[in-house]
């Protein structure tokens, strides 16, 4: 009788396994760990008992187990401490809702082109009153823009 084997639907989750059955990160992962943890069990071993020696490189090589297995929604835990440090030490907790509204942009415009009429308006008051001519060729080098396709800040 032949007998079935489950292949995963979605193929970008399978990880290419090195060396006994374990990825790369997980190779690397326990190496260190066992780099660091057996020397440890001999050091601890010297201060106190095997059993807490035993305890003690249990303790040290944790981590990297966790580093080398612990994966959520295709994160390493790294990632996920990064985020989760940047959410709750870097950021600022209270984000200030702020939009780019265009009307309140335009309305602003408008507001500041109706105050430089009122400024341009008054000053032509004051000559046309005190009855002073501008001089005719003061300007003449230079073009003049049509006022409509003036832009005021």
């Amino acid at each position: 009788m032949a007998s079935y084997i489950a292949v995963p639907r979605d193929l970008t989750k399978v990880k290419s396994k090195v060396v006994f059955n374990l990825t790369k990160r997980q190779l690397i992962c326990f190496s260190l760990a066992a780099l660091i943890g057996v020397p440890s069990f001999f050091l601890l071993r010297h201060f106190g008992s095997a059993s807490m020696a035993t305890m003690g490189m249990m303790v040290i090589m944790m981590p990297f187990f966790f580093f080398a297995m612990y994966e959520k929604n295709g994160e390493p835990l790294e990632i996920i401490m990064i985020h989760f440090i940047q959410a709750n030490f870097i950021r600022p907790k209270i984000r200030r809702y702020q939009t780019n509204n265009y009307y309140t942009v335009l309305m602003r415009q408008a507001d500041l082109e109706q105050e430089v009429e009122s400024i341009v308006g008054k000053y032509k008051k004051d000559d046309a009153s005190t009855g002073k001519k501008k001089d005719s060729h003061a300007g003449a080098s230079k073009q003049r823009r049509p006022e409509k396709d003036k832009i005021t800040y």
